[in-house]
């Protein structure tokens, strides 16, 4: 007790300080948990707090708490900074573990590329390297000179040996960083120099999770884990040119004000030009480039970028600079597999990926689809299921398997598939579009508008969604909501795909005009299409703008001669004027461009026919008939036209057996059971009247 009471100006309770308010110390837990959702190494300020507090907010030195009381009475003393450091502790714990169940569970997986040293299987290695790497982030600090956004594959070579002149620089900061805590130490012992213990503070502990002292990291260097440490080094540098105006005298004061002026000046010019690089994503990749050229990422972003913007010899140039840099980059394989035109040489790169990494996920889809294209659908399946199995939230394969499934008529499976990928990818639009397309196509139209619309709310731009949408409307014969729908889709963009689908809307409800300035518009985006140009020519003609629509379609014949459609219509029109001639000459002229679709021959004779029966040419409209039934026998109105030229002629029993064969095919004909009737009557007739 007598030493307690003579030393009490020493360990009073005063000596450390309680919360003079508790809002003060939620709001530093609030303010530390922002830091560290913006990024990970922010929960090292926690760290930062604690060791202030007890060693610069404790106003007495701690040395002489220990010698002068019995243990039981300095913690009675400090408790209530155990009660911050117990509650800041446990507060940690459960942020961290917040984040780690954010995670999944487990720490981030990163591959050589990310970090080589962390990959040596030399220890000596691992251990020069990591300790070089911190000299080189202290020289960033000093002299930040030489910036990049990314600084791996190859930035910086390993440290292989004690003979390596780079470990100069760690033994020179190991020095430095001694005599620093050496100083701490000292200060301790006094009420002045503690700004060095803070900025020393700073300047470490906010590095530790980036220093490969506890865990691998995902970087060699990484710029932005030194905002932090920066705050304690310019806390370092400021106390050191404080003390050594005190020792230069007042001119040598001046001329450290003015160099730091100078520094600051040059800080602020670097600052700005950096500022310039981060303006876009091309000038940040390019800046990438020449600053470490050596760099096998930077090129790989780089061609990425290139390969966006559609550049792709210059994208394939700086793919191949960093394969040359690190052969072993599977992703840039993969992506010169997607450039190349020529399938072996992408199916060779795919497959070099694939050696590589064989668990990579966008090659074995990519390798898949190109031999689903080939016809190898077995070893496309396999592909296409390790691309799930490696990537269960690559929403692109669960559709790629399931289209090869559909045109497999493996329809309960490709169904499965994709609701496999809709549980693992909620988020996808286009897993939604597309399976809403394959329940139209397999007849379930009615549950794939629910997807288009799920689609479009988890992309609100999504107008391929929209468009779809509107087809499916459109067939239900509800123009109005389809029309919407398509308008909607034209608000995201103008494209050839949404406007020729309202054209044809506007087209089929007669709004003809409406048409017109629809497919005009078309026709400007893309005025190569002869699509295009022929809907446009069809709806001049519906519209009653038969020279308009004659010009337009022999234009259209005069650019390429082979469109059938054409002729067609060039022959409708002349058929509508009463020129049967010309329309008959324009359905030979089409029938001479041999069309190889069996279908589209059957269709010119059946309407040389009608053209031929227009102009009372009973037999060789007969004749242009029995050529379109030899081609399509399925088409019930050649077979019913040949049993009327017959019944014309008198030839009952023939006319007869072309109205069956046509009734046959569309039993519910009205027209032909009535032909039947007539012919019925006549056959009575005559046989009454012999």
């Amino acid at each position: 007790m007598l030493c307690l009471k003579s030393v009490a100006p020493c360990v009073s309770e005063a000596s450390l300080p309680s919360t003079v308010w508790a809002g003060s110390l939620l709001v530093s837990l609030v303010l530390g948990t922002c830091a560290m959702l913006v990024k990970e190494t922010g929960i090292t300020v926690f760290a930062v707090c604690l060791l202030y507090d007890a060693l610069v907010l404790c106003r007495r030195p701690l040395v002489c708490q220990l010698s002068s009381s019995r243990l039981r009475d300095v913690l009675h003393i400090c408790r209530p900074f155990i009660k911050r450091a117990c509650l800041i502790s446990t507060y940690v714990v459960f942020i961290m573990s917040v984040r780690l169940w954010l995670m999944g569970g487990s720490m981030p997986l990163f591959s050589e590329q990310d970090n080589p040293a962390s990959f040596s299987p030399h220890l000596l290695t691992r251990i020069l390297t990591y300790s070089y790497l911190l000299s080189f982030n202290a020289w960033l600090l000093l002299a930040p000179i030489v910036l990049c956004y990314d600084w791996q594959v190859g930035s910086i070579p390993l440290v292989e040996s004690l003979g390596d002149v780079r470990n100069v620089s760690t033994v020179l900061l190991a020095a430095v960083m001694v005599a620093l805590c050496l100083h701490c130490i000292s200060s301790l012992q006094r009420r002045d120099s503690r700004e060095v213990l803070v900025g020393l503070l700073f300047l470490v502990f906010p590095f530790i999770p980036a220093s490969n002292l506890f865990f691998r990291v995902g970087f060699v260097v990484a710029e932005r884990v030194l905002y932090m440490p920066s705050m304690g080094y310019c806390i370092l540098v400021a106390h050191g040119l404080g003390r050594l105006c005190s020792v230069v005298g007042r001119w040598g004061t001046t001329v450290l004000s003015v160099s730091m002026l100078l520094l600051l000046l040059l800080f602020s010019w670097k600052t700005v030009q950096q500022n310039n690089v981060w303006l876009s994503r091309e000038a940040l990749f390019r800046s990438g480039i020449q600053t470490l050229p050596h760099n096998a990422k930077v090129h790989y972003n780089y061609a990425n970028f290139l390969k966006d913007s559609g550049r792709h010899q210059e994208a394939i140039h700086h793919y191949t600079t960093a394969l040359r840099l690190y052969p072993r980059h599977a992703s840039a394989m993969n992506n010169l597999g997607t450039l190349t035109r020529s399938p072996e040489e992408a199916e060779r790169y795919y497959r070099k990926a694939l050696d590589t990494n064989p668990q990579h996920n966008r090659a074995l889809f990519n390798l898949g689809n190109l031999l689903k294209s080939q016809g190898k659908d077995r070893d496309a399946e396999t592909l296409l299921k390790d691309s799930i199995r490696f990537g269960p939230h690559f929403a692109d394969a669960y559709s790629s398997l399931a289209s090869l499934y559909a045109e497999q008529k493996r329809f309960a499976e490709a169904k499965e598939v994709y609701l496999k990928g809709i549980e693992n990818c909620p988020d996808s639009s286009d897993l939604h579009n597309n399976y809403g397309v394959f329940l139209v196509d397999t007849g379930q139209g009615e549950l794939a508008a629910a997807h288009y619309q799920q689609a479009v709310r988890l992309k609100p731009a999504h107008y391929v969604a929209m468009v779809n949408l509107g087809r499916l409307l459109r067939s239900s014969n509800e123009n109005k909501e389809a029309e919407s729908w398509y308008k909607r889709a034209l608000q995201v963009t103008r494209k050839v795909d949404i406007l020729t689908p309202l054209g044809a809307l506007y087209y089929n409800t007669g709004r003809y005009e409406e048409a017109l300035q629809v497919y005009r518009e078309a026709a400007a985006l893309q005025p190569d299409s002869t699509d295009i140009w022929l809907a446009l020519a069809q709806v001049l003609a519906m519209a009653g703008r038969t020279k308009e629509a004659e010009k337009m379609t022999l234009d259209i014949i005069s650019r390429e001669g082979s469109c059938i459609e054409c002729y067609r219509l060039l022959s409708a029109i002349y058929s509508k004027r009463g020129n049967y001639t010309q329309a008959l000459d324009a359905l030979d002229r089409a029938l001479q461009q041999n069309p190889s679709d069996l279908t589209v021959r059957a269709e010119l004779h059946f309407s040389k026919g009608n053209q031929l029966r227009e102009m009372n040419q009973l037999d060789r409209a007969f004749e242009s008939y029995k050529l379109a039934v030899e081609l399509k026998p399925e088409q019930s109105q050649a077979w019913m036209n040949m049993g009327g030229i017959q019944h014309i002629k008198g030839d009952y029993a023939a006319a007869r057996m072309y109205y069956q064969r046509a009734l046959l095919l569309s039993p519910g004909s009205k027209l032909l059971k009535e032909n039947l009737a007539k012919l019925d009557r006549l056959e009575r007739r005559l046989t009454g009247g012999a």
